[in-house]
């Protein structure tokens, strides 16, 4: 055994309660140079009559390592454990302090895992698992009230551009609700819907206000009203990063500069504030002038953003929040967020945009989740890139799973294309077989998937401002086949729990092969998905333990030779079996 990759450490990812009794453990070995694992258990006051090995299995894979798992439910809440580890006749005893070949005569010097303490357990909401998300950009879903358009709008449908408006509104949204229905969508996340000066509305004037372009309060309490009477929940965007440089403290800082009560409401670096050779001399978002950056860190910026973010839950009741540019702002604001929002509406999402991996705001006293960009990309280079083969893709995922607690997986937010990217359907080069086999994996993956807007009827754009292209109503325009495929994929979602919370297993992910097979398995059932990302028919085959399966679109029985499934796949074709 290669000793030097073994890998663990208590809390985090590595040992954290799944719930007020349960306890996760995991551990890392070199890839296939260990053949079993198990975790050596027991109460620390009660050691020897408590000691139990624990089987673990292989949670997942990455190019260099394997990741094992087991659960534990320990009967006074408090774990002392430590680890087996056998390849072949081979065998290591794992403690906090080195490596033994006899089994630990006391626990002392073994791991432990003190107490669940119920304040201490990451707890995401419940709802959020079985959640089908539909992200809309509002000032391009739809015009429902054109008596608040904005000056100088334009036609419906013409070119996006960074600075022009066609007049989208909450109202538009309510008017269309049937098409969200109609598709089967239970969430919706909207990009930013207050006071500002853009088209996107990312350079916030007035946290407080909803645009007079969208609306107001009282639309924005109607549009929620009839989500939730459908069983839709409402996710807003809020950008606490930083401010527009409309926003009043920002103006008067611009008028009375070092005067200014707020001047320690921003990241002053000279005065007067002015832009050099595209540098602004106060921190922003990026190098955007009209950005200028929060001290979150400032009381009273504190207290303004957290009173919007417990508002808007308040009154419209809204059931969460995605936070733009989460990474850029402190930790103790966000702990103070969770605070607030979790006290108002425990169950309320709280979800993160962070493009990398996430693990320090995901430990329970921050995040929910974050937008899974890791996942977005693995998904992008395998499907529509052609960027490695099956056993690379699977190494990524496995890589990008076990990072995080279960809990985070489970509620985390699988996007395949949103405002900042060029649309699915454009990266595809508009192979819509391709486009379908990509969405297939992101709906039949842990976690929350998302639609942007316009996907499920064929819209194209490629990157910003052309991915916030207009949506198309005129059903002559739409495409209804991708549609009705959008609306299988979410219905059979919906109805097996196995494709949103089951464990996932690959079968089939080979080297030099684009070709993949994985299960999806909780107790209630047991699906098999056959994935073939060639542009030529391929044949599968894989090992089963059932012999009678069938197909969840069709109703087809299939059964299995031999102790096999063979099957051959048209160009980019998936099928998906269920055991009988």
């Amino acid at each position: 055994m290669l000793l030097e990759a073994v890998y663990h450490r208590p809390k985090l990812n590595w040992c954290y309660a799944y719930d007020g009794r349960t306890i996760h453990l995991r551990i890392r070995t070199k890839r296939d140079d260990v053949t079993a694992v198990s975790a050596m258990t027991g109460d620390k006051y009660m050691w020897d009559q408590s000691l139990t090995y624990v089987p673990m299995y292989k949670l997942a894979s990455d190019e260099m390592f394997d990741y094992w798992e087991c659960e534990v439910v320990p009967p006074y809440r408090r774990l002392k454990y430590g680890f087996l580890l056998e390849s072949g006749k081979e065998k290591y005893w794992m403690t906090e302090y080195d490596f033994m070949k006899q089994q630990p005569e006391n626990p002392d010097r073994l791991f432990e895992y003190p107490f669940i303490n119920p304040a201490d357990v990451f707890e995401t909401p419940a709802w959020v698992k079985d959640a089908v998300f539909y992200q809309i950009f509002p000032e391009r879903f739809a015009n429902g009230d054109p008596s608040i358009d904005p000056e100088g709008v334009l036609p419906w449908g013409g070119k996006p551009e960074r600075d022009n408006f066609f007049g989208g509104d909450l109202q538009g949204v309510i008017d269309h609700i049937d098409h969200l229905t109609k598709l089967g969508v239970n969430a919706i996340y909207f990009t930013p819907i207050f006071a500002a000066t853009t088209n996107h509305k990312y350079d916030t004037e007035d946290y407080m206000r909803v645009d007079p372009q969208f609306g107001d309060i009282e639309t924005l309490k109607k549009l929620v009203k009839i989500c939730h009477d459908r069983g839709i929940r409402v996710v807003l965007d809020a950008v606490f990063n930083h401010s527009g440089r409309t926003f009043a403290p920002f103006v008067d800082l611009q008028k009375n500069k070092e005067k200014s009560r707020y001047k320690d409401w921003f990241y002053i670096r000279k005065y007067p504030i002015t832009v050099e050779d595209g540098i602004p001399s106060y921190d922003t978002f990026a190098f955007e002038p009209l950005m200028p950056k929060l001290n979150t860190a400032n009381p009273e910026v504190k207290e303004y953003l957290l009173k919007a973010a417990a508002y808007w839950i308040q009154e419209a009741d809204i059931d969460g929040w995605r936070l733009d540019v989460a990474n850029e702002v402190d930790h103790e604001f966000w702990r103070e967020f969770r605070r607030v929002v979790k006290g108002i509406k425990p169950d309320a999402y709280i979800l993160g945009e962070i493009w990398h991996e996430s693990s320090p705001w995901l430990m329970g006293d921050q995040f929910d989740a974050v937008m899974n960009y890791p996942f977005t990309n693995a998904v992008l280079d395998f499907f529509v890139d052609g960027v490695g083969d099956a056993s690379h893709f699977a190494n990524a995922i496995g890589k990008q799973f076990s990072r995080y607690p279960r809990q985070a997986n489970e509620v985390t937010f699988n996007l395949l294309d949103s405002h900042d990217t060029a649309r699915l359907l454009t990266r595809c080069d508009e192979n819509k077989d391709k486009m379908k086999l990509a969405a297939q994996f992101q709906f039949t993956y842990t976690g929350t998937p998302c639609i942007y807007y316009g996907d499920e009827i064929g819209m194209t754009g490629s990157n910003d401002p052309d991915c916030r292209k207009c949506m198309e109503w005129d059903e002559d325009k739409q495409d209804q086949e991708l549609f009705s495929f959008y609306q299988e994929l979410i219905a059979l979602r919906l109805k097996y729990s196995a494709l949103r919370t089951g464990n996932l297993k690959f079968l089939s992910a080979e080297a030099g092969s684009n070709r993949l097979v994985y299960t999806r398995e909780d107790e209630e059932s047991k699906i098999i998905i056959f994935m073939n990302n060639d542009s030529k028919p391929r044949t599968l085959e894989v090992d089963v333990e059932e012999s009678r399966w069938e197909d969840i679109r069709t109703g087809e029985t299939v059964s299995a030779a031999n102790g096999a499934l063979n099957l051959k796949l048209p160009a980019y074709g998936c099928r998906m079996l269920k055991a009988k």
